[in-house]
């Protein structure tokens, strides 16, 4: 059954808070995090009515598979583009660092960032300056590639391969229907 903008609403009243701890644990940046949910908000948004689902898990399901779809286009360009801040005509202020600090407390983003690199630790080490280039010092795929003196293809797998292994080790799925309010 699709679903209408009050429905919307409720998602957000229960599953924001939830969904910026989501993308806060991606993207390791309150203020990404941020501009992140309102992307999410706004595509939910605007794809309300393509929602076949029933029951509210699905609901929680759609909405989490759009985050993340969101925070892996964010991962694929490297950057957050403000479509969904610009397509709600609202002015993006900055965060002030109280809140700054709330959203990296809420997100545990001090001890994933440790787990993290533990975890780069036990990367091949190709797959390690593959993954530091590619997503910590965002630079393309072309450019990862002539740094590293091997062919595009090879950069995209050692990615690949490095981000899958660290999504295993650190095992962050999305958060059950009850998470969404912290």
């Amino acid at each position: 059954m699709p679903l209408d903008a009050e429905d919307i609403s409720r998602l957000y009243a229960d599953h924001a808070r939830g969904v910026l701890r989501f993308c806060a644990r991606r993207t390791f940046d309150a203020e990404t995090a941020v501009d992140l949910v309102a992307e999410v908000f706004a595509l939910a948004f605007e794809q309300r009515r393509t929602f076949r689902g029933s029951v509210e898990a699905e609901r929680v399901g759609w909405l989490y598979g759009i985050a993340r779809n969101v925070v892996g286009t964010h991962h694929r360009r490297g950057d957050v583009h403000r479509r969904a801040v610009a397509r709600l005509g609202v002015e993006r202020r900055e965060l002030r660092p109280e809140e700054f600090e709330r959203i990296e407390e809420l997100a545990g983003l001090a001890e994933l960032r440790a787990r993290v690199a533990a975890a780069m630790t036990t990367l091949p080490a190709d797959q390690r300056e593959a993954v530091r280039l590619r997503v910590v010092d965002e630079l393309d795929y072309p450019e990862v590639a002539q740094r590293t003196g091997v062919s595009e293809q090879t950069v995209r797998a050692r990615v690949s391969r490095g981000l899958r292994a660290l999504e295993r080790q650190l095992d962050t799925g999305p958060p059950s229907t009850g998470a969404g309010r912290a």
